[in-house]
């Protein structure tokens, strides 16, 4: 099931092909682009409504050249992947007569723009991204070459090139870094498409593929929590609903599907670190992503960011974060969220000592966050400035050692909400266990601003997330890190103020 966004897509894509120009889809991983075009593929060679199919299509994905920046060997990969596909598909395959590297691809494209006409051809190529250095330059070329006799044939009417990033960076990373001009020989994109995730409503008609299937229902209010979750990222969807539905229920069970099964699912989806969710990591350590989810973390306001900085753009192309009027920059989704931050305070949490050696639960099990956070102070003082030489986020580390702290206790007993964004000031943290709540808002104070100053700011603010707990009993906390290059001596950072409705913590 596509979302209408991608349904779009489709409709856009065959109004191009009609005008014989090329196309670029790119998209986050795991988002559809392959099943996607792969149905869209099926569709155009079954013909419309029973008629016969009025052009001939093929999927080719590219990717077995990953790593491959010599032509003399990939181009010969890339025209085996040709032949190998149309053969799947029951389309006539070309044969390779030519032995050039430099224009082997385009001349098999020319003799099987031949071999299928009279009607056109329409080639889909996936995984584009894999494709580096001479490759990649190669690659873009003989497509370019070809462009001017393009048509039934002479050459493919429409090529679509498929990845997670926009064309122009794959040749400004081939090209180290120099952006192409316009005069460039691979200015051969004619426009440009990305997938949207699920709509709210798309979920429940995904899931109502399974009701139909056997009886088993899903109750609204689960409904609305695995999109809170996901905000319709494809993968997560349907990773949730399965876990949900062939995990935790019997894969046979027609018992409806509550919040609490979901909630279990995205526990252990998190705790299992699949490969989509464990490659976030990886993608942290990129500086220039790193730039840019310090910023989110910290929430401090970086005039360098925009929609249409190189940084962003890659970030948001690679589905790491999202932009909205009413957010601003935020990480994508919750799921996102928790996987980063706990990826990035790791090496925190797994070397913090014991719990066991912290005061923090009281006799009746329940958590005592003011010795807890005590505990915290006395860990920072003795511990932080060595600890923070060797982060890879130094902006975040405040925030990153206090919630492995908070993590080493909740661990299977709680859970913690993040709200952070680019911008706000502040992260906030809401700490449940054992069903109550804690309030922890971080605000680092900055030189030329004073403690009082960002204290009566930061109380305002955490009494107004407080207020979005209604009916809940909450503490609140207002954690402030001196950030300031001259701050006081330890004596005066650290401080323990007990203001009516929010006890403010000094560090």
């Amino acid at each position: 099931m596509l979302p209408p966004e991608e349904r779009l897509v489709g409709a856009q894509l065959r109004r191009y092909i009609d005008d014989k120009l090329y196309w670029v889809l790119h998209a986050p991983r795991q988002t559809g682009k392959t099943t996607f075009l792969q149905s869209w593929m099926r569709e155009i060679n079954a013909g419309d409504g029973g008629n016969t199919a009025e052009a001939i299509a093929s999927y080719v994905t590219v990717e077995a050249c990953q790593g491959v920046s010599e032509p003399e060997k990939s181009m010969r990969t890339i025209c085996s992947a040709i032949q190998r596909h149309a053969g799947a598909v029951g389309v006539p395959v070309p044969e390779s007569t030519d032995t050039n590297p430099g224009s082997m691809l385009s001349t098999m494209l020319t003799n099987w723009s031949a071999l299928v006409a009279p009607k056109p051809l329409i080639v889909l190529f996936d995984e584009v991204d894999v494709l580096i250095d001479q490759t990649l330059i190669s690659f873009l070329r003989q497509l370019r070459d070809g462009f001017a006799t393009r048509g039934v044939g002479t050459f493919p009417v429409s090529v679509v090139l498929v990845g997670m990033r926009d064309l122009k960076d794959y040749i400004t990373a081939s090209k180290g870094g120099v952006p192409p001009n316009p005069g460039s020989p691979f200015n051969i994109k004619s426009d440009s498409a990305s997938l949207s995730n699920f709509y709210k409503d798309d979920i429940g008609r995904l899931f109502a593929q399974r009701t139909a299937e056997n009886g088993q229902q899903i109750t609204a209010e689960a409904l609305d929590y695995v999109y809170e979750q996901s905000i319709g990222q494809p993968w997560i969807v349907n990773s949730l609903l399965q876990r949900a539905t062939m995990r935790i229920l019997d894969r046979d069970s027609t018992e409806t599907v509550t919040i609490d099964h979901i909630r279990e699912a995205r526990k252990q989806m998190i705790e299992a670190r699949e490969t989509h969710l464990d490659a976030l990591g990886e993608r942290l350590r990129d500086q220039r992503i790193r730039r840019v989810i310090q910023t989110i973390i910290t929430g401090e306001t970086n005039l360098a960011m925009s929609r249409t900085s190189a940084d962003v753009e890659l970030a948001m192309d690679l589905g790491l974060i999202r932009w909205d009027t009413q957010t601003g920059f935020t990480i994508s989704n919750p799921i996102y969220e928790e996987i980063m931050t706990r990826y990035l305070d790791a090496p925190y949490h797994d070397n913090l000592p014991p719990p066991s050696t912290w005061q923090w639960a009281r006799p009746d099990g329940t958590l005592d966050m003011d010795a807890l956070l005590q505990a915290f102070q006395g860990f920072w003082q003795t511990n932080s400035e060595v600890w923070e030489q060797a982060a890879d986020y130094p902006e975040a580390f405040p925030h990153l050692l206090l919630m492995a702290f908070l993590q080493r206790i909740t661990n299977g007993s709680g859970r913690i909400e993040r709200e952070y964004a680019a911008g706000r000031g502040r992260m906030d943290l809401a700490v449940e266990y054992h069903g109550a709540w804690n309030i922890l808002e971080i605000k680092l104070l900055r030189q030329g601003k004073s403690f009082e100053t960002l204290m009566a700011e930061g109380i305002k603010q955490t009494l107004a997330y407080r207020d979005r707990f209604s009916g809940k009993p909450v503490k609140c906390y207002l954690i402030i890190f001196d950030r300031r290059s001259d701050k006081p001596a330890w004596a005066e950072r650290i401080k323990w103020i007990d203001d009516e409705n929010v006890t403010v913590v000094g560090c």
